[in-house]
């Protein structure tokens, strides 16, 4: 037992370092009470969750900026006490932990502008213009007693520092020595990059997790400032454009909207958002005269509200979820929910219908975490999630990416059911997704054609029909809108919709089982971030909202715009103009199918200038909005 007892005996120099590690989690927490004090306005209904889940952002944190002090500390070294030695660590150690308190102060004033945690994109405004400088002025005036706090932590951090250097570590012999500081340094190095990562799974923890264990209003309290810089390195970041004053930008394109009642549908209907996983057009028979693989959708089509000229804004399925839900595009080469700006504080549907008594859930049957859905899904205000763990049943998973769409679909009508009226509910299907699996029962079922993912458009289609046969036998089916939407296109070998005019085209509806709105083809333009605004006015609800999109029953803008490798698309009208580097470049008719790839530039001019125009507005609006965090009308 003795010889048990030295075996597991902690060195002193681990504990030396151990110690340290409870330093810096010390005063990361008071950086925190100090950023709380400051802006306490901010945050409300704090918990004990959130200081336990705001330790653990620090840990990981920790875990990541000091992975070079531990693996030079662990290095086995036996003249440990040489004075040398123990000054190089101790600038190493106060270099860094400078760094943390550095960060974490700077967004206790920071924080009241932008109302985030700062990331990267901090060090390219400071690059950009005076606006910084001026800032630093002020708070070096203003937060003079930022200053002394930072000095006093450091201060009291080196003298808990000293207490740590007492420890010494006197080895019998040179074969324990070597045992114990290998042993310790392959362990603990192992022990620090899990905990850097925060995570087991296949991607490490990031900013946009923090929604999932705090109510929205507090996820800038659980996070840190160094986290979110860590976390948003090397992510492409917008640079703010200056086109126009913002008086003009407003005259041209303005975010903040308020909604248009239409009293079509009964006052608290019911809304049903069915995403469909690659469902483009050119696999929708509604859209083609050939073969189709989409005869239950197409009947569906054919009994609602659809658009000839539905746009994507995107080509991911981790753009099409914020496009849908919070009216926010992806232009920018980064997805929104993976980018700096993830963190802003943004107007959902489920945040505004919940305040008028909407229960919401979001529904996804892949495994929970993919693409960061279940995180979105919480910051973006849903009560409640709904994946691959929730369903429970693995006898369904496709082994790639979660459970059948003919077996989640219907299962998910009947979760439904469960919700208290009037609800908002969201289902994102998954199937029609590469490697495109069909399960042997319905191989020999399914319609082929000339591509792979035909046949699986074709058994998402048969699983869209399970949904509604089970939607059917409930309640509250007749007093429901379904928004029926493709989140992209996907990919093709057709000429024809590989183009830049065609390869945004999906197929959006808006079915009312009874009827109420009349059934129609609308050969407009109507994108995505459309949605959110035309179901207010559907839903009879009246208020303020930030949203890049325009509502059906709004006029005159009827667009569409993407943005792919550094270039814009803006459709309008019949056509799609092309704007890259500050310049309008194209313009095309994307109606007509035999000249597509006619270049109508020259001849409308006075049509590209005022597209040009509308197009500059919104680009400098999203920009300096996203950088600002000002996606939101409080």
């Amino acid at each position: 037992m003795h010889q048990l007892k030295n075996f597991i005996k902690i060195p002193n120099y681990i504990k030396a370092l151990l110690l340290r590690f409870c330093i810096l989690l010390l005063f990361m927490f008071l950086a925190r009470i100090v950023f709380y004090i400051a802006n306490k306005d901010s945050f409300l209904s704090i918990t004990f969750n959130d200081s336990f889940i705001s330790i653990w952002f620090d840990i990981i944190t920790i875990s990541i900026v000091f992975l070079p002090y531990y693996a030079l500390y662990l290095i086995p070294f036996k003249n440990r006490e040489n004075k040398f030695y123990k000054l190089f660590f101790k600038i190493l150690f106060h270099t860094f932990n400078c760094s943390l308190l550095f960060l974490n102060l700077i967004d206790v004033e920071y924080f009241q502008f932008t109302n985030k945690r700062s990331t990267s994109d901090l060090f390219t405004i400071v690059g950009a213009g005076n606006d910084i400088s001026q800032l630093l002025t002020s708070f070096i005036t203003d937060f003079w007693w930022l200053i002394l706090c930072f000095i006093l932590f450091i201060l009291f951090t080196n003298f808990l520092y000293k207490k740590t250097e007492k420890y010494v570590d006197n080895y019998k012999s040179t074969k324990s020595f070597w045992t114990i500081n290998i042993s310790s340094f392959f362990t603990l190095m192992l022990l620090f990059i899990v905990l850097g990562r925060g995570s087991i799974g296949v991607r490490p923890i990031s900013v946009i997790d923090a929604s999932r264990f705090t109510n929205i209003e507090n996820t800038a309290l659980i996070l840190n400032t160094p986290f979110t810089m860590l976390k948003s390195i090397g992510k492409e970041k917008l640079e703010e454009k200056k086109y126009f004053s913002e008086q003009v930008e407003k005259t041209l394109f303005n975010p903040i909207r308020t909604s248009n009642p239409q009293n079509i549908l009964p006052d608290s209907t019911n809304v049903v958002i069915i995403m469909l996983e690659s469902f483009g057009n050119e696999f929708v028979g509604k859209f083609n005269k050939s073969k189709t693989y989409t005869p239950f959708f197409d009947s569906i089509l054919n009994q609602s509200l659809t658009f000839e000229y539905g746009i994507s804004n995107g080509k991911k399925s981790i753009e099409a979820v914020p496009a849908i839900l919070a009216s926010i595009p992806t232009l920018m080469d980064n997805p929104y929910i993976s980018s700096s700006y993830n963190g802003n504080k943004i107007n959902t549907l489920p945040s505004i219908l919940t305040k008028f008594g909407y229960s919401t859930a979001f529904f996804h049957g892949a495994t929970n975490g993919s693409m960061k859905f279940n995180s979105f899904a919480s910051q973006a205000g849903f009560q409640k999630y709904f994946g691959r763990f929730e369903y429970n049943n693995d006898a369904h998973f496709d082994k790639t990416w979660g459970i059948l769409d003919e077996y989640f679909n219907p299962w998910t009508a009947k979760q439904i059911t469960k919700m208290k009226a009037p609800f908002f509910a969201t289902l994102f299907t998954l199937s029609s997704h590469h490697p495109y699996y069909i399960p042997p029962h319905m191989k020999n079922k399914v319609k082929k054609g000339n591509q792979p993912i035909c046949a699986s458009i074709n058994y998402g289609d048969y699983s869209l029909k399970k949904f509604f046969e089970e939607a059917k036998k409930q309640p509250w089916f007749n007093n429901t809108l379904f928004v029926l939407c493709a989140d992209h296109t996907p990919a093709t070998n057709s000429q024809f919709y590989s183009h830049r005019t065609q390869m945004y085209r999906i197929p959006i509806a808006f079915y009312h089982p009874k009827k109420l709105l009349k059934p129609s083809l609308e050969k407009i333009v109507f994108q995505q971030i459309d949605i959110f605004p035309t179901i207010l006015d559907l839903l009879n609800i009246h208020t303020k909202y930030y949203s890049f999109g325009n509502s059906y029953f709004e006029s005159p803008h009827k667009e569409g715009v993407t943005f792919i490798e550094g270039s814009y698309q803006y459709f309008f009208d019949n056509y799609m103009l092309t704007y890259s580097n500050d310049k309008a470049r194209n313009l095309y008719d994307f109606t007509d199918r035999n000249q597509i790839t006619n270049d109508l530039f020259k001849l409308k001019n006075k049509d590209v200038i005022k597209a040009e125009r509308r197009l500059k507005a919104i680009i400098q609006c999203y920009n300096r909005d996203l950088i600002k965090n000002q996606t939101t009308v409080e």
